[in-house]
């Protein structure tokens, strides 16, 4: 491996167009936004120096061997954010960049391609939330002050921002038109001319000089060629190489991996495929990603679960291969089974909780009737209620997943029966130091969550079991939040020394419940008492929420707040030392 003369960015770009340059199925997607794109095209036009680069020669025989990638032209967040497979016809060989795709991509878009990303704001689904833009150059101005330490001023604009005013000149130069110019110079000067810029105005002429020359004078791709043929070499390279920056992960490199290992399916494709529609799919919306996805792959294929090169083996490959089918559609149904508990993205406090329900699923070969079935009622309320229990306490899905997962592993295939085994279950992850019992103290704690917390929506899960969460329940206050502001409280006549204590509390779990949507949204600022009168339409039915969501006495107006907070805490604290098991502390002795 050794140091090759520099090229041009035209060149490496055009060997690129020309698929001479593409990318082996180890690289990650690409990742970099457009203020790094455009950070890199003004370090190339003020000539400062951008990074080697490291090639890999793959010669005929060696290429028919793997998958490899094209370039990123156009990218678009929604409807197309990843590269797509390349075709290598026989017999011919490639170079495959291993270090330095993303620079690479990041130039090709800058110059060839465009960025669409999602508007602030914006529904996903809407037909203009994703504006093609393309990047272009100021030639009249610098950019403002400050702006990403930019000495040229260059953006990302859809082609009706760069058209000029009426009367004006026309400033913005679409960056990929300089490989359309001819020599510099006069074709320069004639550019500036066509565009109405005044040609004494030596500074546009000197910016469009610049571009010209970074692009398609200077040599500032420096690069070594690996020409060894040895996957396990070009592998350590690769890893090496890649240790700096955003560090290739290890579900990275398993997806990689199995990409070349796999022959029925494209590994790298089906998972993110599978990602996808775990998030998005239904009325779902969660945030899994490949991590867990792919672990949930190598559980189900009854391998190793650590992320290590070791265990990456193509025996292990295809038995993950062949466990797909099973693992994808037990993955569905365990995300299925999490949004009828009302989880999502935020509401889910450990995505790995999703590994296990998803074992479960497979290595009983359950099916859909399980998720639907009177008959397996029971047992889902067991699995669910373990699972809401697990989100609750603090650690159980951090570190030493790996042997939390194994352990369970390990409890489930010892069951026998299609049920899910919650003492076994716990009594493996309790030897770990998982343990999933509360104390006292603990549910303590819990009473101080607060609105919006990543543990508060499943304690009040806990709290409530009765309720249908597969309906759209949401977090609402009691007491209404907007009425708590230092001004409306001393309206209402709190005296002074209360307000911070009655701000303090309105967010906290005595002051939560879940409610549907609908309801939530009726409810608004209301006060409960008076909510209470509206919404239900006899004393009965309003006896009966009250009971079920431990009301206790609601108070006419925001004064009488406290004494309800400290009745209700109460309440829910024996509510949840009953649900949890919790026995209560003995007193201490009186002398």
């Amino acid at each position: 491996m050794a140091f090759q003369t520099p090229v041009t960015v035209q060149d490496v770009l055009s060997g690129i167009h020309e698929k001479r340059y593409l990318l082996p199925a180890i690289q990650r997607e690409f990742v970099w936004g457009p203020d790094q794109i455009r950070q890199l095209l003004d370090s190339l036009m003020r000539g400062y120096p951008i990074g080697s680069f490291l090639f890999w020669e793959v010669q005929a025989g060696t290429a028919s061997d793997y998958v490899f990638y094209d370039f990123l032209t156009d990218f678009h967040e929604r409807d197309h954010p990843f590269a797509s497979k390349a075709t290598v016809p026989a017999g011919r060989p490639t170079v495959a960049i291993l270090d330095g795709q993303q620079r690479l991509t990041a130039l090709n878009i800058a110059v060839y391609g465009s960025h669409a990303e999602k508007k602030k704001y914006a529904w996903w689904n809407s037909p203009d939330a994703f504006p093609k833009k393309r990047l272009f150059l100021n030639l009249l101005e610098d950019p403002d002050h400050g702006d990403l330490s930019l000495r040229y001023d260059l953006r990302f604009l859809t082609d009706q921002e760069a058209k000029p005013a009426d009367g004006e000149p026309d400033k913005w130069f679409r960056v990929g038109d300089v490989f359309s110019l001819g020599d510099a110079g006069p074709a320069l000067m004639k550019t500036l001319a066509t565009r109405g810029i005044d040609l004494n105005e030596t500074g546009a002429y000197n910016r469009l000089y610049e571009l010209f020359e970074a692009l398609r004078v200077k040599q500032p791709i420096n690069y070594y060629l690996e020409g060894s043929q040895d996957a396990d070499k070009v592998l350590d390279i690769f890893v090496r190489v890649n240790s700096g920056g955003t560090t290739l992960s290890y579900s990275d490199l398993l997806l990689s991996m199995a990409t070349n290992q796999w022959e029925d399916h494209d590994a790298r494709e089906e998972v993110r495929a599978l990602v996808q529609e775990l998030n998005t799919g239904g009325s779902r919306e969660f945030s899994f990603s490949k991590d867990v996805v792919l672990k949930t792959a190598l559980m189900v294929a009854g391998v190793d679960l650590r992320f290590r090169v070791s265990n990456f083996t193509r025996e292990n490959m295809q038995k993950v291969e062949a466990a797909w089918g099973t693992t994808r559609a037990a993955l569905l149904r365990a995300a299925t089974l999490l949004s009828r508990l009302g989880l999502s993205t935020r509401s889910l406090t450990a995505h790995s909780v999703v590994i296990p329900v998803a074992y479960f699923l497979a290595s009983k070969k359950l099916d859909d009737a399980y998720l639907d079935s009177t008959a397996t009622a029971d047992d889902r309320a067991r699995l669910q209620a373990w699972i809401i229990r697990s989100l609750m306490k603090r650690g159980i899905w951090g570190s030493g997943l790996d042997t939390t997962l194994t352990r369970i592993r390990q409890a489930i295939d010892a069951h026998e029966g299609g049920t899910f085994p919650v003492r076994s279950v716990q009594a493996e992850m309790a030897a770990i130091g998982k343990s999933l019992e509360f104390e006292a103290t603990e549910v303590d704690e819990l009473l101080e969550l607060k609105y919006g917390g990543q543990r508060t929506f499943p304690v009040l899960a806990m709290l409530y079991p009765g309720l249908d969460l597969s309906k759209v329940f949401h977090e609402d206050h009691v007491f209404p939040r907007s009425r708590f502001t230092r001004k409306r409280l001393a309206e209402a006549g709190v005296p002074t020394q209360q307000l911070d204590a009655f701000m303090d509390a309105v967010d906290r779990l005595p002051n939560l419940q879940l409610l549907q949507g609908l309801a939530n949204v009726e409810k608004q600022a209301v006060l409960p008492a008076a909510w209470l009168d509206q919404a239900f339409t006899t004393p009965d039915k309003k006896a009966a929420y009250v009971e079920q969501n431990d009301l206790g006495v609601l108070p006419d107006d925001v004064t009488g707040f406290m004494d309800f907070y400290e009745v209700r805490k109460g309440l829910l604290r024996g509510r949840l030392q009953k649900r949890l098991g919790v026995r209560e502390l003995p007193e201490a002795p009186t002398r």
